[in-house]
């Protein structure tokens, strides 16, 4: 059982792990790429540097730290979290159990650009599978994405679903497996309905219509918001975290940091986020330990 698992390596991550190994938590770190940082050609307005770095640099430097105190990094995807006591991560190298967790792998990503995807939302376009999977019970339904996270969308439906589709909309897939679903590789022109979503428009000679009772947006990786959403955490009107001074969300032993905290895109926010769940993760910990023991 891990003590702590940090999602995300990027300031927030590795600024949350750096106070985490310093209260003797061995975190784990799962990592799954550099995000929004790569975009980052320099960064000059963070305090302790004399030259600009590019986000590249200071995201190798932090991982390189973290290291160096003890920090251990998992490279992997992560697929979802489970329970409410303690946790379980799951990923693309295995299941983690937990007693508490911290998300901090940026915000929220955007919706694709689909016509049809945006007007339908809450009416037959859902970004959480393991929420709204009841509501599509004997049902036929599409997920969009062409990755893990899709098809572990896809194998949440597929108890509730009378059918499930895996669309990756003209992309090739890249499962780490073999879907046992099947799977459409057309472009996708729009998702179409009257009021509610009735199915997708694809781009082919000629157009060809393929009903669904639902779309399940499932694109690249799953964000911090949406595995707290898929947990039962609060977010914001914003689609955030929803999180206290803490950085505690609203389920006991789930920590936040980070852009996917919404407020001030930068740096230094992440990194003052990224301490203070750490060192609020490590309290939680010492408390449930000691509560256990007694």
């Amino acid at each position: 059982m891990e003590k702590v698992i940090i999602i995300g390596a990027g300031p927030a991550g590795i600024s949350a792990a750096l106070y985490a190994a310093r209260a003797n938590m061995d975190p784990l770190v799962i990592n799954n790429g550099i995000g929004a940082l790569e975009k980052a050609e320099k960064i000059e307005n963070y305090y302790g540097m004399e030259h600009p770095v590019s986000g590249k640099e200071l995201f190798e430097t932090g991982i390189a730290q973290a290291k160096a105190l003890g920090v251990r990094i998992l490279e992997a995807q992560v697929l979802g979290i489970g329970g409410f006591d303690t946790f379980q991560v799951k990923t693309t190298v295995g299941d983690f159990d937990t007693i508490s967790v911290i998300l901090a792998t940026g915000s929220k990503r955007k919706a694709p650009a689909i016509p049809g995807i945006r007007e339908f939302e809450g009416k037959g376009v859902s970004y959480c599978a393991v929420c709204d999977a009841f509501f599509y019970r004997g049902k036929d339904v599409a997920v969009l994405g062409n990755s893990d996270f899709a098809l572990h969308e896809a194998e949440e439906l597929a108890p509730m679903a009378g059918s499930v589709t895996i669309y990756t909309d003209g992309k090739k897939p890249e499962f780490s497996k073999e879907a046992p679903f099947a799977v459409n590789t057309m472009k996708i022109q729009s998702v179409e309905g009257d009021e509610k979503v009735s199915g997708l428009r694809l781009v082919y000679e000629p157009e060809k219509f393929a009903p669904a009772d639902g779309v399940f947006v499932a694109l690249g990786t799953a964000g911090s918001a949406e595995m707290a959403r898929q947990m039962g955490a609060a977010l914001t009107e914003k689609g955030n975290i929803k999180v206290n001074e803490k950085m505690e969300s609203t389920i006991p032993g789930l920590f936040a940091a980070g852009d996917c905290t919404g407020g001030l895109l930068q740096v230094a926010k992440a990194v003052y986020d990224g301490a203070q769940a750490g060192i609020s993760a490590n309290q939680y910990v010492r408390k449930k330990e000691q509560k256990n023991a007694n």
